[in-house]
């Protein structure tokens, strides 16, 4: 097979019928886009952001949360105008490939990666904590709740990309009503001063009782509010205007997810049991149920509904995590058997099942550790992890193209520009401090996903960086750069 060097790297030429056997079909329009992007996050109202409550109290998560909204407004104000200018399934890969490189795009699409195959893990423990609940199952039950989760979205993610936008939209509507009637029904039994206050180390009630120290460690629970709203450009070989579509999704997702955020924070702190055991609970919304409903069948059916939020989101990253798989593997990343689509359904149904194989793989090992800390935590710090990597390599790659290639075509421009994205950087790396500097085993586990990165780059350095392609979003890159060059 023909090769060509290029710099550390290699492409191999594609066999016949190479892409033709790796083929997506396009479908989504602003509304399925907006509903992909609100969907992939809007777990984090349902649960994850409460266990920012035990790491700062209400005061530390409540500025968290504004400091990492403003990280994410700077995140995906850029990510738009790149997602317009290089609409490849890649998404973040893809930009780095332009910006710097097949090294600096591999590093990129793994610590994306990582996000990815993370938090769905996270949402599966969420989704068995409410099952659990509402059916008074034993602790015992958790992996099985997970794997038949696992295997009921990854099954619906395989069916084609019609069903899973039509699953995507009428799920997350589900979920964002069942906010509203949450919403409505705490304003009733709402109560801030009572409920919002934690103990501090001395028992006395506080907004602050870990002080500044608890907002910092509260900045990667915030983030849950927001985590993979960006992935929306994952999609955009699977959308029907991706230049005009992709930022108008992505920006009316945010505009609504900064309501929800807020809205859950404040409304579920000021209502009984209140902001001290909400930090400790896997199921914060069915507790504020009870309380609006008391504990009868009313809270109990509202808390089956309630699991339609975490189910939104893991389908939606189920998604995600399958085109992201797929588009590295596509251009030699990864092994290139993961990115082969179904000759009808025309779905990465290898990617989304080996991802999910490996987020359930990692869910069952921290189970299986013992309940000193809660599972949907650790894998939580685990993905954020992933996360601010890759947002900081984002920004890096936005004011990189806004250097290298500022003739590049933008049909949708930013208009925070570079001063939005040295924001998001900067917000990106203090976070990534954060999550060493919490709890003891919290730095074990992120130390954790650090080896899991670094056995990733071994992968790339000895095998991956041989065998790469001209995908779609390779070849854009090389004749970007050598437009530049000349």
């Amino acid at each position: 097979m023909e090769t060509e060097k290029r710099g550390s790297v290699r492409y191999q030429g594609a066999p016949p019928g190479y892409f033709e056997r790796r083929g997506l079909r396009r479908y989504a329009g602003v509304g399925s886009l907006w509903a992909l992007g609100v969907g992939a996050v809007i777990s984090g109202d349902f649960f994850g952001w409460n266990f920012g409550l035990a790491a700062g109290g209400f005061g530390g998560l409540l500025v968290a949360t504004v400091v990492i909204t403003a990280l994410y407004v700077g995140l995906c104000f850029s990510v738009a105008e790149m997602s317009a200018a290089l609409p490849h399934t890649g998404g973040a890969y893809s930009f780095a490939r332009s910006s710097m490189g097949p090294w600096g795009a591999y590093v990129t699409g793994l610590a994306e990666n990582m996000e990815y195959i993370l938090t769905p893990a996270v949402i599966v423990v969420g989704i068995g904590g409410y099952l659990g609940a509402i059916f008074e199952t034993p602790d015992a039950w958790a992996p099985l709740w997970w794997l038949c989760t696992y295997a009921l979205f990854v099954g619906l993610n395989s069916t084609g990309v019609e069903v899973t936008f039509r699953f995507t939209v009428a799920i997350t509507l589900v979920a964002l009503a069942i906010l509203g009637v949450f919403f409505v029904g705490a304003l009733a039994h709402f109560d801030l001063p009572t409920h919002g206050p934690v103990p501090d180390a001395n028992g006395i009630p506080s907004w602050f009782p870990n002080g500044w120290e608890g907002v910092f460690a509260a900045l990667p629970f915030a983030i849950w509010f927001y985590l993979a709203i960006e992935q929306l450009p994952l999609a955009a070989e699977e959308a029907r205007a991706p230049q005009r579509d992709l930022p108008r999704g992505l920006l009316l997702g945010l505009a609504t997810l900064v309501v929800t955020a807020f809205a859950t924070l404040v409304l579920s702190s000021g209502i009984a049991p209140g902001a001290a055991a909400l930090g400790q609970s896997d199921e914060p919304l069915f507790d504020g149920f009870r309380t609006i409903l008391g504990d009868g069948v009313g809270a109990r059916v509202l808390a089956g509904l309630a699991v339609a939020g975490l189910v939104a989101s893991f389908h939606s990253i189920v998604f995600a995590y399958g085109r992201q798989i797929y588009s590295l593997s596509r251009a030699g990343y990864f092994p290139r058997w993961l990115s082969l689509t179904h000759p009808v359904r025309r779905t990465p149904q290898r990617a989304l099942l080996v991802g999910g194989a490996l987020g359930y793989a990692v869910a069952l090992a921290i189970h299986s550790t013992g309940p000193d800390h809660p599972v949907g935590a650790v894998l939580l710090n685990m993905a954020v992890f992933g996360a601010v990597i890759s947002y900081a390599l984002q920004m890096l790659s936005f004011l990189l193209l806004r250097w290298r290639l500022p003739e590049m075509e933008r049909p949708y421009r930013s208009p925070l520009g570079v001063p939005g994205a040295l924001l998001a950087l900067l917000i990106s790396g203090v976070t990534l401090v954060a999550l060493f500097a919490s709890d003891p085993i919290y730095q074990r586990v992120v130390a954790a996903a650090a080896v899991w990165y670094l056995l990733g780059l071994l992968w790339f350095a000895c095998v991956g960086r041989h065998q790469l392609l001209r995908s779609p979003e390779e070849a854009f890159a090389l004749e970007a750069r050598q437009g530049a060059d000349d």
